[in-house]
């Protein structure tokens, strides 16, 4: 969860001031804020989500608590295949998440048919993993997206524009899904390599071999 402190700052003469952090982790937020209390100077302290959500301190560190029972500091993993022979694409992804102070990580693949190109089927496996993400229970907060199509991740980015119009249907497709869950991405650019297991995924779904598992991890 991200927010950006807000507080009215009072010195023992009663001179006062304004101020607004830059956004950060809520955990790192309650620190500061826990420390900055402690002088006594403080006159007022909210909290700001990048929903334009408020919390007072004591509000915050109850939502901090709810949050601990529920999926959170979630990344994903993803990617697609197509076979150009069968004109399947194979799709999967990878959720790393926490909850109960335990690291969880969940993997997910699917063959699907139906789509024309490679890109629809990156396309198909970042929709695949926000359907896993709803039946997670995940809404509400920060969630990073890592893939390697340059296609996707720029465009979802609004980086670059998006010509075609199947692709601009799954794109809208998904803002559209992530608007309901509440869900603000965050995407990241990598290489095949650092993506290696959705795209072992991918693969697998292409060889008919259907993977569907959630594991803690250390």
């Amino acid at each position: 969860m991200i927010v950006r402190i807000e507080l009215t700052y009072k010195t023992p003469k009663g001179t006062k001031t304004m101020f607004t952090s830059e956004e950060m982790q809520a955990k790192k937020a309650l620190l500061l804020a826990e420390d900055l209390d402690r002088t006594g100077r403080l006159e007022s302290i909210n909290f700001i989500d990048n929903h334009d959500n408020s919390w007072n301190l004591k509000e915050l560190n109850k939502q901090m608590e709810e949050i601990q029972t529920e999926p959170h500091d979630v990344t994903v993993y993803f990617d697609g295949g197509f076979d150009l022979k069968t004109r399947k694409a194979g799709l999967g992804c990878a959720i790393y998440y926490e909850q109960n102070h335990k690291q969880y990580r969940l993997r997910k693949n699917a063959l699907v048919d139906e789509l024309e190109t490679n890109n629809e089927a990156e396309y198909a496996a970042l929709n695949l993993a926000l359907q896993e993400l709803e039946l997670l229970g995940v809404h509400h907060m920060q969630v990073k997206f890592v893939g390697d199509s340059q296609v996707v991740i720029n465009q979802m980015e609004e980086d670059w524009p998006v010509y075609e119009e199947e692709l601009t249907r799954w794109a809208d497709r998904i803002e559209a899904h992530m608007d309901v869950l509440g869900i603000d991405p965050e995407y990241e650019l990598v290489s095949r390599k650092q993506n290696k297991e959705a795209d072992q995924l991918a693969s697998q779904a292409l060889r008919e071999v259907e993977i569907t598992s959630t594991s803690e991890v250390e």
